[in-house]
């Protein structure tokens, strides 16, 4: 099918996916400026008929598997794998294959992985700060006085009620991949795709080079919560409510910012009424609230429910069902660091961590969006971020000289409180306590590499994405002496409810090619080496190209090992083998993301010994964000990385490396 839908990274490039409600009108009202565009084509015109994610064959993926293996593990390790691999091929992985297919058969209407991978992010109980949730800046408004806070606030806000606005009532333009933007990019093309029956209308699409994505995630981005509860958290969403929640100091308001008919409230009033929540000089409450969302699951599951008891099962209805919540932070951000510390997780004051998102916006008018990644991937969640940024510069709803709306504010905003009884502020002080502790262990840094970027490597007939991952390779191995699993998210969303698969940066080329440059560069000319490079572009174009195909190793593995786990069979030895284990224990996870309106992104190691690396490659320039906990050292990692793209680079000029 899609030879080339090589560059939907789950992160990834400046696209997205979408919604999985059915498209509904809010109101027949469209005032003035309350939709952000009107599509030709319906947003959900191509949900029916896209094609459904592929199972793998079973052969492929061991032998894919074995690949992604060999640089790990030495000759010995790597033979007991082998051996691993082949008895469960021909005996029970064999059976589970044929029992995964089946099951596939009879659920036509989502993909083998949805399910499991929902329950994957559900029952792991975890704290999600960190763990999971995500975050990307925006960059600031290109007109500097409208990064006032107030003004950027309401601007920001109303963009993302006309995001609603639009979605609902199915005018939002479908997310669609064009390979030939000429050809499918245009009305006459739309009007006529319209007309086609959406059973059908993901062909017409194909036909002309258009591959539309998958859109099931997009309702769950407003007025969505993951609720706490024991052993399995659940998803809950409440379309019909109309207020919003803001956070400033630790202290919640709620006021409704869609009128009975669905219309957005005017601007104005919104200004007023967080001009209203900004003027509270309120210290911030002794016992936050906001630090439960941070606890291990099972531990909020059982707070929670002792809040319900205690009478706050209303104020907490408003807070999960609210169609977004906005955090106002009262200092503004210093420099990068500063900002990825502060939109990743912040003091644990001024979060709710539980909502599907978190548009945060600073003293300065630094803005980012912090999601919880149960409901969706990062795709989903940037088609929202580059609307927001675009609407809300390009059209924004108020001016830096806008009055407020004279509106009695006291009365349509609503303080909320909650009662505390000693259980739960004691279990408030541990929440904080523990919060505290783990992100004074959390470092982050980042690098911007200014000598070159796509533009150079593309001239090289280099993939820009292969050769910042190798730079990760080379660092890894010039720091610490290894090649360690290392795990590149790709997006599946070509195909009906597909979620994300796994590339495998690390290979026997990255290792060979890392080998060559960190520790024998002078018996290699600059030629070897470059071709070297060539070498790891074109088996990494190869891997990427296999994922966004649904055809990597790692989500039907995990598929199978489901299954037996659900069927209450015995765990097959393929998965007690430690090098599984290993494979899995991703030291380095990485995930890239470019879009005009990212300043950057970031996210926490996955495992503790690990670095997060959120990696963008530019026209001239290339940036990284990397996270580590003590047992690393991102700012060395980082000068590794700096030091690769150096030796590249200058291979690439025919220089010898510098040693």
């Amino acid at each position: 099918m899609v030879p080339r839908l090589l560059l939907l990274r789950a992160w990834s490039r400046a696209s997205a996916l979408g919604p999985g409600a059915p498209c509904r009108p809010l109101s027949a009202g469209s005032g003035p400026g309350q939709y952000l565009q009107h599509s030709i084509v319906p947003t959900m015109h191509y949900q029916d008929s896209l094609p459904r994610l592929p199972i793998p064959k079973l052969e492929d993926t061991i032998r894919r598997y074995l690949s992604a293996q060999k640089p790990l593990l030495n000759d010995d390790q790597f033979r007991k794998t082998e051996q691993f691999c082949k008895s469960f091929e021909n005996g029970i992985g064999k059976e589970l294959h044929k029992q995964l297919v089946a099951q596939d058969k009879q659920n036509k209407h989502t993909s083998y992985i949805s399910g499991p991978w929902f329950d994957m992010y559900l029952t792991a109980r975890d704290s999600i700060v960190l763990n999971f949730n995500p975050f990307m800046a925006f960059k600031p408004d290109p007109k500097s006085e409208y990064n006032d806070q107030l003004t950027r606030a309401t601007n920001m806000v109303v963009s993302a009620l006309r995001f609603l606005k639009t979605l609902r009532a199915g005018l939002l333009e479908p997310e669609v991949f064009h390979l030939n933007p000429a050809k499918s990019d245009t009305n006459t093309f739309k009007r006529l795709i319209r007309f086609v029956p959406s059973s059908l209308s993901w062909y017409g699409a194909y036909l002309v080079n258009a591959y539309p994505l998958d859109m099931s995630q997009y309702f769950r981005l407003f007025n969505s919560t993951r609720l706490p509860k024991p052993s399995r958290d659940e998803l809950f969403t409440d379309d019909k409510a109309r207020h919003l929640l803001v956070l400033r100091k630790g202290h919640f308001y709620v006021f409704d910012v869609l009128d009975r008919d669905g219309n957005i409230v005017s601007p104005s009033e919104i200004q007023a009424h967080l001009k209203h929540i900004l003027a509270d000089s309120s210290p911030a409450p002794e016992f936050p609230p906001t630090f439960l969302t941070s606890e291990n699951r099972d531990v909020w599951a059982e707070l929670r429910q002792k809040l319900v008891r205690g009478g706050n099962e209303e104020t907490l209805h408003k807070v999960d069902s609210a169609v977004f919540c906005l955090c106002l932070d009262d200092f503004p951000i210093k420099d990068l660091v500063h900002l990825s510390h502060t939109m990743l997780h912040g003091d644990g004051t001024n979060r709710w961590f539980d909502k599907s998102f978190n548009l945060i916006v600073a003293q300065d008018g630094s803005a980012a969006v912090h999601f919880e990644h149960a409901w969706g991937d990062g795709v989903a969640v940037l088609r929202f971020f580059n609307e927001v940024f675009k609407d809300s510069t390009q059209a924004p709803a108020i001016t830096p000289q806008n009055q407020p709306a004279t509106t009695n504010s006291s009365a349509s905003v609503q303080k909320l409180s909650f009662k505390l009884n000693d259980a739960l502020k004691a279990g408030i002080t541990t929440a904080k306590e523990k919060f505290d502790a783990t992100m004074k262990t959390l470092t982050i840094d980042y690098i911007q590499f200014q000598r070159a970027g796509k533009e150079s490597l593309k001239k090289q007939k280099l993939s820009p994405d292969a050769v910042a991952q190798l730079a990760f390779q080379m660092a890894f191995l010039r720091q610490y002496g290894q090649t360690v699993a290392t795990y590149e998210s790709c997006s599946t969303a070509a195909f009906k409810h597909g979620r994300t698969e796994t590339i495998r940066p690390a290979s026997v080329f990255t290792k060979r090619c890392s080998k060559a440059f960190v520790k024998e560069p002078s018996k290699h000319s600059a030629p070897e080496l470059h071709h070297m490079v060539t070498e790891c572009s074109k088996y990494h174009g190869q891997l990427t190209k296999e994922a966004a195909m649904g055809q990597g190793f790692d989500r039907h593995l995990f598929a199978l090992r489901y299954l037996a786990t659900a069927r209450g069979t015995a765990l097959p030895a393929l998965y007690l083998d430690p090098a599984y284990g290993q494979i899995n224990h991703n030291i380095l996870s990485t995930s890239t993301l470019s879009s005009p309106a990212v300043s950057l992104g970031g996210f926490a190691p996955v495992v503790p010994n690990g670095f997060g690396i959120g990696y963008a490659v530019h026209d001239n320039w290339i940036g990284c964000n990397v996270s580590s906990y003590p047992g690393r050292n991102a700012r060395e990692f980082l000068q590794c990385v700096e030091k690769s793209l150096e030796d590249m680079f200058d291979v690439f000029e025919g220089k010898s490396i510098k040693t």
